[in-house]
């Protein structure tokens, strides 16, 4: 009804516009024809005066009346616009909310399904009613996991039953000899730990004595190579120096020497003559610490000038004296065999015929006498 009212105000409005369109023309016209007359009639401006602003005002209030049609025809359609967004989404809900129903429904009639089927596997299973299950049982159906958890409990649990197998009627002696060997190994295990114990003392025992002898033989072979050395060298230093680790049974030997006029060095700096004057002291400073019955020397002297060899024949006298130690001495040198007690060689008098032969020294010298 209001659009209908609308609609016939805008007609009158537009009829009205028409009217004052025409009238403004014939306003014109006559407007012209006055002009036009002006000269002829110039006691009727006021008049013309009054009737313009009457037509005026008409417009004015024609055009007010056009703004207030045209808020109106805005508003209304706004309404209509509004109304329609409303309907639709009336529609919508409506058809959302049939979804949700059917949805529900569906839910309902899975669920009950489902309480049938697990109400006949209860009665086949335990042949007891759900409600005598749970009263038996003394659980609140609330505080139950979910049906997938309950689900895969139970399978866990039959195929833990499953792989137990059959029931073993000599478990219970099975098990006796199964701790009656347990019981053996563990008083075995106790016996080895004891025995572990036992060996590593005496092992550390043993360690300890090797080191105190170690060391006391090396302070005493240590002090004999210096005497020995200086004795040989007639002058300068040596001495024994354990390296690379603290523990005397680890620990390396280096040979540290200073002949006379020389810079202190390892033995393996020196010439071929002063290395093996330095190894003899050492072999002799060990002799002179646990003498053996007999020492083989195997051409010992080569490297040796006379002089050298004489101060070598000198250390041997010197070690016969103190020990009772008797040398075997291997030479080609002539000083060393000159300085022998007996002399054994080998000659071939006939081709591929060895002989031996033996000379004492001592006794040839008293018969020269």
């Amino acid at each position: 009804k209001r659009a209908a009212q609308v609609t016939r105000e805008r007609a009158d409005w537009q009829a009205r516009v028409a009217s004052a369109a025409a009238r403004r023309g014939d306003l014109a016209r006559r407007r012209a024809e006055t002009a036009e007359k002006l000269e002829l009639a110039r006691d009727v401006p006021a008049a013309l005066e009054e009737d313009r602003s009457r037509i005026a005002e008409a417009v004015q209030e024609a055009e007010s009346r056009k703004a207030r049609a045209s808020d109106a025809v805005s508003t209304a359609e706004t309404a209509l616009r509004n109304a329609a967004e409303a309907e639709r989404a009336a529609e919508r809900t409506a058809s959302e909310a049939r979804e949700t129903r059917a949805r529900a429904e569906a839910v309902v009639a899975s669920g009950e399904e489902t309480l049938a089927e697990a109400a006949q596997r209860i009665e086949e299973a335990l042949e007891l009613s759900p409600q005598a299950l749970l009263e038996e049982l003394q659980v609140d159906p609330g505080a139950l996991p979910d049906a997938e958890q309950v689900e895969a409990t139970v399978q866990r649990l039959r195929r833990s039953r499953d792989a137990l197998g059959a029931v073993n009627l000599r478990a219970e002696e099975d098990a006796a000899a199964v701790a009656q060997e347990h019981d053996t190994l563990k008083r075995e295990k106790l016996d080895l730990e004891a025995a572990i114990s036992k060996l590593r003392a005496g092992i550390q025992s043993l360690n300890r004595e090797g080191r105190e002898r170690l060391l006391t033989a090396f302070e005493e072979v240590n002090a004999n190579f210096r005497t020995l050395f200086t004795h040989l060298f007639r002058g300068g230093e040596a001495n024994l120096v354990l390296v690379e680790s603290d523990d005397p049974l680890e620990a390396g030997l280096e040979i540290m020497c200073q002949p006379p006029g020389k810079k202190l060095s390892t033995l393996s700096l020196l010439s071929g003559g002063e290395q093996t004057l330095t190894a003899l002291a050492l072999i002799f400073a060990v002799f002179l610490a646990n003498p053996a019955p007999i020492c083989v020397l195997d051409e010992v002297d080569a490297p040796l000038d006379d002089a050298n060899v004489t101060r070598f024949c000198d250390m041997m006298d010197e070690m016969t004296r103190r020990t009772q130690t008797r040398f075997l001495v291997i030479t080609h040198h002539a000083v060393t065999m000159a300085r022998m007690d007996r002399l054994f060689g080998v000659t071939m008098q006939e081709q591929g015929v060895s002989q031996l032969v033996s000379v004492d020294l001592k006794r040839a010298a008293a018969m020269v006498a």
